[in-house]
């Protein structure tokens, strides 16, 4: 399968850190993990990847679902996708 990028990724230092607590919590989700990352370089708002837009202090920012609980909350400037955090619901927003 081949995917033309679109967007490219800013990576935030609190959304590095915690998807590396992520990856060796959940390591089984490192497949899932690739494809949402692949989806989201394509286009943010893939209907698969559920993205809405935030509101409160969060306001301007996007989340989109890895898994049902789990989301990575980023930003839109122009061709570029910011990274800024990744967790749980509750951890994130």
């Amino acid at each position: 399968m081949q995917y033309l990028m679109k967007f490219k990724f800013d990576y935030a230092p609190a959304y590095l850190k915690n998807a590396r607590k992520l990856a060796k919590k959940y390591p089984q989700l490192k497949k899932t993990y690739t494809e949402v990352l692949y989806k989201l370089a394509e286009n943010p708002f893939n209907p698969q990847l559920h993205t809405h837009p935030l509101t409160g202090e969060l306001k301007g920012k996007y989340a989109c679902s890895l898994t049902y609980e789990l989301r990575i909350v980023f930003k839109l400037n122009e061709d570029v996708v910011h990274l800024l955090d990744i967790g749980s619901h509750d951890e994130v927003y």
